[in-house]
């Protein structure tokens, strides 16, 4: 079954990007500043984190979040292969030892994602969709996960409000296919909608 983003639908799903997207940046700016203050008076570093991620068709590009971990902490990655408690090309630690005191909290309120409303304004990710993976992951992608970059990646999705980091890696793909597959402007809305409750509720993040 073919992508069903595409045509008239892919300008509905622009457009919402872009009118939510600009609407929440100037309702956030206020708390983006008490945020950069929280993390320079908390640990040293800079106060967003770039990071290359993989795009829709497999183009990359650089995700912009609020600095969550300590410097250096992609280098430690290797150290703690043996920790990890996700399954699939996935790397997810609950308790992780490199997440900043501020870390903690904006991971636990997702508010460490919010600059990613930037990534959407530029076309680089959507509010729904995949979640946008690492390099090395998709390096390690069969061909049907190689499926979930038919479509732009986004700040939620189907299985972040289904269950979130708790699903299996292959359920997540299966989830994300579906949606690539059956999307409809009702699907985001109903999307967007679920994800506050689950980021409320902090399960899975």
């Amino acid at each position: 079954k073919k992508a069903n983003i595409r045509g008239a639908n892919l300008f509905v799903k622009r457009l919402l990007d872009i009118t939510l997207s600009s609407v929440l940046l100037i309702l956030l700016l206020p708390v983006w500043g008490i945020i950069a203050l929280a993390i320079k008076l908390d640990s040293p570093g800079p106060v967003f984190f770039l990071q290359q991620r993989v795009g829709k068709n497999g183009k990359p590009f650089k995700a912009i979040k609020f600095r969550s971990m300590r410097v250096g902490a992609e280098e430690e990655q290797a150290a703690l292969a043996q920790l990890n408690e996700a399954s699939g090309p996935i790397f997810k630690i609950r308790n992780d030892p490199r997440v900043t005191r501020v870390g903690k909290w904006l991971r636990r309120t997702s508010l460490d994602e919010t600059p990613q409303f930037l990534n959407v304004l530029r076309g680089e990710m959507s509010l729904v969709g995949p979640r946008p993976p690492l390099p090395h992951e998709v390096e390690n992608y069969d061909d049907f996960h190689r499926r979930r970059l038919e479509a732009a990646p986004g700040l939620t999705g189907l299985w972040q409000v289904s269950g979130r980091s708790e699903l299996p890696f292959d359920e997540m793909v299966l989830m994300d296919v579906y949606y690539i597959e059956n999307w409809s402007f009702g699907l985001d809305i109903n999307i967007l909608l679920r994800t506050l409750p689950a980021v409320i509720s902090g399960r899975g993040a």
